[in-house]
């Protein structure tokens, strides 16, 4: 499984954009899909993941409530839904695709097996 996140760029406080997460591989239904981010001097921290179907997804307290996931199998992409972003939302975001093992959320890198690159996030004041 091949993963691309994209859609980032420089926003201002308040904005919404969305991510996407694309990705090549067909059997990409077959995975959940989390989001992560990586601010300068810190470490990866996650930051949603939705479930394979769409129909679980689990957010961290930081973004619970302004962020929302979503996906479209039929399109091979996950989406990142921001809302009401400030400058603490400023980092590189990461999408990676893992498998459940009966385990729910995954919430650590570590049960991740694909990652794409990162898509840049600046939120200016």
């Amino acid at each position: 499984v091949q993963l691309q996140a994209f859609g980032g760029g420089l926003v201002q406080a308040g904005d919404s954009p969305t991510l996407s997460c694309a990705s090549t591989g067909r059997t990409f239904s077959g995975y959940c899909v989390g989001w992560f981010r990586q601010a300068p001097g810190k470490e990866r921290d996650f930051v949603a993941v939705i479930s394979r179907s769409g129909g679980n997804t689990y957010y961290a307290d930081s973004v619970k409530g302004r962020f929302t996931v979503s996906r479209d199998n039929a399109k091979n992409t996950v989406y990142l839904q921001m809302n009401s972003l400030n400058p603490e939302d400023t980092a590189i975001y990461y999408c990676a695709a893992g498998v459940p093992r009966g385990n729910w959320p995954l919430s650590t890198a570590r049960e991740y097996a694909y990652w794409g690159q990162g898509t840049q996030v600046t939120v200016s004041s």
